[in-house]
Order: structure tokens, then sequence, then C-alpha cells
């Protein structure tokens, strides 16, 4: 089953025998219940795109684990999401999960920053929200809580 239509998810630089459906599934339930059917692409790449990416439009030289950029306008497509995939395989090693489950953590993180939410200003709001979806999504602590203890 496709996802629905604007939504995308680019897998580069990927292991080919990686669940990559389950994490297409993952992705249009996020549109539908976190965004409210707003459509939004999500790329899952390595640690080289990243850096150029965090580089080229934040002006910072490192690789980080994702990235987002929220559309510019009132527009009813979100923004992109960007995931390195050797960052979520090793930081799903260091909490005990597996990568689709980090994959799944860092993508509801980067749809929560293209819904407007930014923890480091908001008082604590998008750290409620990323604890009340990851409950309902069935994930385990998100980067906020991490960064936290």
């Amino acid at each position: 089953m496709p996802l629905p239509p604007g939504s995308t998810v680019t897998f580069r630089r990927v292991p080919a025998d990686f669940g990559s459906r389950t994490i297409e599934r993952f992705a249009r339930r996020l549109q539908v219940e976190v965004a409210q059917g707003r459509p939004f692409d999500c790329l899952i790449t390595g640690d080289a795109e990243l850096r150029r990416l965090n580089r080229e439009f934040l002006g910072k030289d490192y690789p980080t684990d994702v990235l987002s950029f929220s559309a510019p306008g009132a527009s009813v497509f979100l923004g992109d999401i960007a995931i390195s995939f050797p960052r979520a395989r090793a930081q799903a090693r260091a909490f005990g999960h597996d990568t689709g489950q980090e994959i799944r953590i860092l993508m509801l993180h980067g749809l929560l920053h293209l819904l407007g939410m930014d923890h480091t200003t908001d008082g604590g709001r998008m750290a409620r929200a990323e604890k009340r979806w990851r409950a309902r999504l069935g994930l385990t602590n998100g980067l906020i809580e991490r960064a936290r203890s």
C-alpha cells in the first residue's frame, strides 16, 4: 500500500535487507495521526549526506542523527526530514532496541519540528507531545528524554 499523496520515504545507503516497508507504513501513520493528513517527505541516508545538509542549511559542519526542514509559507506540505541510518543503528545499539525503532523515534522527532515545535525554546511543549505520541505509537524513550537523563 503506497503512502498517501505527497508523502515519500526515500532510502539511500541503507542495507538491502532493512525492512523499509515497516518504515513506510509508520510514515503513513504519522501523516494520518500526528500531522492530521498533511504530507511530509523523509530521506534515510548516510552520515556524509546529513553532514552536507547540516553544513549547507544550518552552517554546522558535522553529521547528526535527524534534521527537519519546514516548507516555506502556509503550504499543506509540511517539509522534509533527513535521518542518518548509521547514527540510527549506533543509537539503537546503545539504547537496546532495533534500528527500525530508532528510525521511527527520529522520524517522530523530526515531524514534531515540522509541526512548529522546538524543544530548545518551547518550555517543554515538544517534550510533552513527543512523550504522548511515543506512548500511543509504542516507541521507547525519545531524543529529548535521553538528553535530560
